[in-house]
């Protein structure tokens, strides 16, 4: 027997987990309802025409060479003038970096900015990529408290009580996966007070930027000023590519205080060659072509969001505070004596009726306890037979 790393032992991703319980319970026959995906695309939403047209053209006319490991140009070019544009960033092509997806930009800026022992500050319910590669390049994921009763606020204090000396970096997820926050300009520039202060670079992901449902949004890079930050992207949720794996990072670094850190980034970045070029060349087209797609579906997910919130808070034993952006719910579970935990709740939920959801803890074992995350990306036919089963399955267990 070879006995697999300690390294290796440890990953865990919650949100994909939960599916080999899943094709268990598929194979006895019952029906599954997936709620714990965040992928658009499976649940009716299309790729833009002009985008998969860009693609076939790309892919036609021969550009199907490694390109160089950085991305190619033009999808440089084009999520500098982006991000300058909407963002309100400052940037050039080469601040910018092309990755396969966004969690592949987590994993390089972890493995590039992480020594053994040093801490990352991230909020306390996060997506769970930012906790495993922490771990994986073996430092210390310390998150910050969320204040469910304001929609998932950041607690500012709470942040400021954990920063240490071995605090290396302070992530924002801004909107927020799994609770639909986002924070207010406000609150986003006293955490980067905080980073000056306490001379912290930080890294803000804004894969759901333009999934925005109340109020504006504002961007890290508006407000960073002098901060060093590191902006991570991609094209998988607001252009319904997810499949195509299409992200980067960027960096807006007045002062070179990072100029070590991008260089391992473009190093690890050497070692696994390239992204895929012809999806790159899509991924121009997406910055650059229409864009109306994006305010129906954003039109279409506030209906849903709406449909969704009301049912779940008529369900006994259920709460939920409302999302203003992404598109997952996230609420508590009255779990009285009936369940020792939300892992041991949404198994027994998925054994039950079918309803695939994710469990809190998996997102953050402290501030994502007793607590699940479901989509609300399915039409709502789909939908009200989620919640039906969920609340017929509390009503006969509280």
């Amino acid at each position: 027997m070879f006995p697999a790393s300690v390294r290796g032992q440890g990953v865990e991703y919650a949100i994909r987990d939960i599916m080999v319980e899943a094709e268990r319970v598929q194979q006895s026959g019952k029906r599954l309802i997936q709620m714990n995906i965040g992928d658009p695309v499976k649940y009716g939403f299309e790729t833009p025409v002009h985008i998969r047209q860009a693609l076939a053209r790309a892919a036609n006319s021969g550009l199907n060479f490694y390109s160089a490991s950085e991305g190619i140009r033009e999808l440089r070019e084009a999520v500098a003038e982006k991000e300058n544009r909407v963002n309100g960033a400052h940037i050039e092509p080469k601040d910018v970096l092309v990755t396969s997806g966004i969690s592949e930009a987590i994993m390089f800026v972890m493995g590039a900015i992480l020594n053994p022992g040093d801490e990352v500050l991230m909020p306390g319910p996060c997506y769970p990529p930012y906790l495993t590669y922490t771990k994986f390049f073996e430092g210390k994921a310390v998150t910050y408290r969320t204040i469910e009763e304001k929609d998932w606020a950041p607690d500012l204090s709470d942040l400021e009580s954990k920063i240490t000396n071995r605090t290396k970096l302070i992530v924002i997820v801004n909107p927020s996966n799994p609770c639909g926050s986002v924070y207010s300009k406000e609150q986003i520039s006293k955490i980067l007070n905080l980073a000056a202060i306490h001379k912290i670079p930080v890294a803000t992901d804004e894969i759901y930027d333009r999934i925005i449902f109340d109020g504006a949004f504002t961007s890290v890079a508006s407000l960073a000023k002098d901060v060093p930050l590191i902006g991570l992207n991609g094209f998988s949720k607001a252009y319904l590519m997810t499949g195509w794996r299409l992200g980067y990072i960027f960096v807006q670094d007045p002062d070179g205080d990072l100029n070590g850190v991008w260089d391992a980034i473009q190093r690890m970045a050497r070692v696994r060659l390239c992204a895929a070029t012809p999806i790159q060349f899509a991924g121009v087209e997406a910055l650059r072509g229409s864009q109306e797609h994006v305010r129906e579906m954003v039109s279409e997910l506030r209906r849903r969001r709406d449909f969704s919130l009301r049912r779940v808070n008529e369900i006994p034993g259920l709460t939920a505070s409302k999302p203003s952006g992404a598109f997952y719910l996230f609420p508590r579970i009255q779990l009285n004596s009936r369940w020792k935990d939300d892992k041991e709740f949404v198994t027994d939920l998925l054994r039950e009726t079918g309803v695939i959801a994710v469990n809190g803890s998996g997102f953050d074992p402290v501030y994502g306890k007793d607590h699940f995350r479901a989509v609300f990306l399915p039409p709502e036919d789909m939908l009200g037979q989620a919640y039906d089963a969920v609340k017929q399955f509390m009503e006969r267990h509280l």
